[in-house]
């Protein structure tokens, strides 16, 4: 799956060099472990609330790679028709309830789904992601302390890449960061290495577990790193020289291959996961650009009009 979610932004980059991706793409090239991680523990009655970097959540959460493509070049056949793209890509039939543009808008919406699932009685939880920059606006406090105060099953997950936007979060976020701001709103919260894919299983199941077992909401602090710039457009330069290639190591991919070596696995059989995930992605990329734009009669179905508030509300 990790080397799925890479293949598929590497693919879709191109789309975007290639002129057939128009507007933003928000890679998450090096984060791959912590939708992997996480996404493993969840059912397909699960819901699943993601940002404008959500490619890998969505594919993780079982959302077609071709209708994926499909969505990220504007055409027919894709998730959302082709009128969504990248940053509003949503599945409803895999309960992805939508990627946000909108830094932190996401959480709110998820304590409202999870709280919806509880007064519904439903044996089922919501998982929350988001970056290091959201937990500084509004909604982080509004949803954590609405989701501590009523018991919701749902779980928030910091993909902590240092990160917001262009701007180092460290020189902009005051105390102790996200698990610390969590624990204070009452909700508990295991922090955890974001590259490592066996450690974030195994921190998931753990906060899942409780989740399911009625214990209110869980936070998982993933530390990761963002190896591309913001977009696939940004060269990312705000960075220091040299700090990209210190990461090597640390890539989320690169470490599980050492750790299925140093198992006995053969170097051929993993080398072929990573060709068998190109070869599926390059396949989707030729249906997407094959694929027609959706027809302009189309561009208002689907689109809600409740009249004038000024007639419809008063």
């Amino acid at each position: 799956m990790m080397h799925r979610i890479r293949a598929l932004e590497e693919v879709a980059l191109r789309g975007l060099a290639d002129k057939v991706v128009l507007g933003a793409i928000h890679p998450s090239i090096g984060q791959e472990a912590v939708p992997v991680g996480v996404m493993g523990h969840m059912s397909a009655d699960d819901l699943l609330l993601s940002t404008h970097r959500g490619h890998g959540h969505t594919l993780a959460k079982g959302a077609s790679a071709t209708a994926m493509m499909h969505e990220l070049l504007g055409r027919v056949g894709g998730n959302c028709g082709g009128k969504g793209g990248s940053m509003h890509i949503a599945d409803f039939e895999v309960g992805m309830l939508g990627a946000n543009g909108v830094v932190g808008a996401n959480i709110v919406i998820a304590a409202g789904a999870a709280h919806a699932i509880k007064l519904r009685r439903e044996n089922r939880m919501v998982a929350c992601f988001f970056g290091d920059g959201a937990i500084n606006r509004g909604p982080f406090l509004e949803g954590l302390n609405w989701a501590a105060v009523f018991r919701l099953p749902v779980l928030f997950v910091c993909e902590d890449n240092g990160y917001s936007a262009t701007t180092r979060t460290a020189t902009m976020t005051a105390g102790a960061g996200p698990a610390a701001r969590a624990r204070a709103i009452g909700v508990p919260a295991v922090e955890v290495d974001g590259n490592d894919v066996l450690a974030v299983d195994a921190a998931a199941a753990e906060l899942i577990g409780a989740i399911r077992a009625g214990d209110g909401p869980r936070f998982l602090h993933a530390r990761t790193y963002r190896i591309t710039g913001h977009t696939g457009a940004d060269p990312a330069t705000y960075r220091p020289a040299g700090e990209v290639e210190a990461q090597a190591h640390n890539d989320p991919i690169g470490r599980a291959r050492d750790t299925l070596l140093a198992a006995g696995v053969a170097a051929a059989e993993v080398d072929a996961v990573r060709a068998a995930a190109l070869a599926e992605m390059e396949a989707a990329y030729g249906s997407a650009r094959a694929a027609p734009y959706p027809p302009a009669d189309q561009a208002f179905v689907d689109v809600q009009d409740i009249g004038s508030p000024a007639v419809e509300a008063y």
